[in-house]
């Protein structure tokens, strides 16, 4: 759902699955005879219906579920509903049809005065029944549109009017959640959770989570204290929850938060270091500075948290600012929300981090960002060639690690350059061998996931579940951590490990993309092709969503619609370049090998990304024995 979503001044939005329509139009007529004005989202599948809700639910817009049957809830749309309100219509709308008004006029004035939702109804209604009754709640912006979901197929029953769903630490219950070991939470330990823009235009969000990111980073070099990385940390920001769920989902005892207002040059920057097991405030202060001293506040900001944390000093010396020039940073931060944004811009991040360099081409932090760019855009099929692209990424790495030679991220992310552009593993390793020496024993989810990722590639599979597990308890709600945990499983032939990983992925985030797909995977080596269809088709990337089925539907006996999905996939304008290595395995699982290596000679000479799986891929296995397999990988790390 987007930001406009309240169109012409509709006081709501309405999704619902394709099988609900009839009801949907008759629901629409009874609000808006009612003068409660509604604007309808087209029929669309359940799915869709899903992500709406994840994406109401991640802008903090109150929803509300109208029941229609006894069809259970699954555990990905429960998570998502946790901010949610019930209606029962189990015995027709018309006679749901008062509590609904009553619940979206109270929901929208509450948004329509900027204020937060209440927590229960004016008397005359009937009580909401919450989970929790806390004293504060973290971040739920003010609403500004309704979001009315009709979706029976896919809602649960819930008692009461208007009951609140549970909360997200019900969602990461040690039924779902990370890892068992994450109990209870160590004392030393702190979530730096985003700080909120107070500036008055609301336009100062890349500045308060520039940040929020300093802070973490600077405060997980303390020895002793356990700090979550980003973006675990960033995952609450618009979801309603207590500090203490967010403390026990995160396995920390104290949460810092905080707030920044900017106006010109002038900073005022006010923070709170708070113990989540019984809400008491440990430590509060406010700084009222200038733009240009705001490393300095930083590092007092993690001063005042290490010494009520009573933990070793952050050093002997401050630290060096990463610029002097105030400007250069806003461009930094300003290039690192877009790279970070739903709808990334390459040329807008470039512009932006070029500008930082321009301005101080001593800045190590902007060259590290900007050669990450490179890299990324390459990788990610927007920037190239590939001799371009590998000189820039290179250049710009290489500038940074002049300037700062003990910059720890910057040799990962040549590790990865060497990995990802060249191929060349040794070279990959030896970095990773460099970067994990200068971070002096320090864990860093960036260097433990590509350790991981390269010792899965390589067949080292107890190695790579090893990374990947640290890197997931590092940062327990980074979704691509469980991605790479369950390709790991499943290619060391783990299965049912590997089902787990990727459905905790999907409980946390029902639309993570590809994930559907290798949880696909996994059920074909299970022999439950049914199972994998239904996950193939559920898969959110719109070329995995076409290169999965031809699997299952092989699997299945049914070639003419294999065949008709797959014809689709290779008249695509994109899936032929972004997918080859996938098509191949679609060929290798019908036996059809010379189209297999036809395709996977294509996948080598557009450096795609999944011959890295090659070597060891379950479903090349009947491959590795013809002499074009290993010529194949001699190319790869020859080229």
């Amino acid at each position: 759902m987007s930001d406009d979503v309240q169109i012409g001044g509709r006081d709501a939005f309405l999704s619902y699955a394709s099988g609900d329509a009839e009801l949907a139009a008759h629901l629409c007529g009874l609000l808006e005879k009612s003068a409660i004005t509604v604007w309808m989202a087209h029929s669309v599948g359940s799915a869709h219906v899903g992500k709406e809700i994840e994406r109401a639910s991640s802008k903090g817009r109150p929803i509300v579920a109208v029941r229609l049957d006894d069809t259970a809830l699954t555990p990905a749309l429960e998570y998502f509903l946790s901010e949610s309100q019930w209606i029962d219509a189990r015995l027709g709308l018309e006679a749901a049809l008062p509590k609904l008004i009553d619940g979206i006029r109270r929901l929208s004035s509450a948004a329509g005065a900027g204020g937060t939702l209440p927590e229960r109804p004016a008397a005359t209604a009937a009580p909401i029944t919450p989970s929790v009754t806390p004293a504060r709640r973290y971040a739920l912006p003010a609403a500004i549109a309704l979001a009315v979901v009709l979706a029976g197929a896919l809602l649960a029953e819930r008692a009461g009017w208007l009951q609140r769903a549970p909360l997200p630490s019900a969602a990461l219950s040690p039924a779902t959640a990370p890892p068992p070991e994450a109990r209870p939470a160590a004392q030393k330990s702190i979530a730096v959770l985003p700080f909120e823009d107070l500036s008055e235009k609301k336009d100062q969000g890349y500045f308060s989570d520039g940040l929020s990111e300093e802070l973490i980073d600077l405060l997980s070099k303390v020895q002793g204290l356990r700090v979550p990385a980003r973006t675990s940390s960033f995952y609450f920001r618009g979801r309603q929850a207590t500090l203490a769920e967010i403390g026990k989902a995160l396995n920390v005892s104290h949460v810092l938060e905080g707030s920044v207002r900017r106006s010109g040059k002038a900073l005022r920057i006010s923070t709170e270091l708070v113990n989540v097991s019984d809400d008491t405030r440990v430590w509060s202060e406010t700084y009222d500075r200038q733009l240009d001293d705001v490393f300095k506040v930083q590092d007092d900001i993690a001063g005042s948290v290490v010494a009520a944390l009573k933990v070793s000093m952050l050093g002997e010396t401050p630290r060096a600012a990463p610029t002097a020039n105030s400007d250069a940073y806003l461009h930094y931060l300003r290039g690192r929300e877009l790279s970070a944004g739903e709808d990334a811009a390459f040329e807008r991040t470039r512009d932006e981090l070029q500008q930082a360099v321009q301005l101080d081409p001593s800045f190590a932090q902007a060259w590290l960002e900007l050669g990450t760019l490179y890299m990324n855009g390459f990788v990610g099929g927007t920037h190239g060639p590939y001799e371009v692209s590998r000189r820039e990424s290179m250049d710009a790495l290489q500038r940074a690690l002049t300037l700062d030679p003990g910059l720890v991220q910057a040799h990962v992310e040549v590790a990865r350059l060497y990995y990802m552009m060249d191929w060349d593993i040794p070279a990959a390793q030896a970095e990773l061998k460099h970067a994990a020496e200068l971070a002096h024993g320090e864990q860093q989810p960036d260097l433990l996931w590509l350790t991981g990722y390269i010792a899965n590639s390589e067949g080292q599979f107890d190695q790579a579940i090893a990374s990947q597990l640290k890197a997931r308890d590092l940062d327990p709600l980074d979704i691509d951590n469980y991605r790479q945990l369950g390709n790991a499983y499943y290619r060391a032939g783990r299965l049912e490990e590997a089902a787990t990983a990727f459905n905790e992925a999907l409980q946390r985030n029902p639309t993570a993309i590809t994930t559907h797909y290798r949880l696909g995977l996994v059920r074909l080596a299970q022999h439950r092709p049914d199972d994998a269809l239904t996950e193939f088709n559920l898969e959110q990337n719109r070329e995995f969503h076409l290169i999965g089925p031809p699997l299952a539907l092989d699997a299945l006996g049914r070639r003419g619609e294999s065949d008709k999905i797959l014809g689709q996939a290779l008249a695509d304008k994109t899936v032929p370049f972004s997918a080859a290595y996938q098509i191949a395995l679609i060929y290798a699982a019908r036996g059809q090998t010379d189209t297999a290596f036809q395709w996977l000679q294509r996948a080598l000479q557009q450096r795609d990304a999944g011959m890295h799986w090659m070597k060891f891929d379950p479903l090349l296995k009947g491959l590795n024995s013809d002499p074009r397999f290993k010529a194949l990988l001699v190319k790869m790390h020859q080229a």
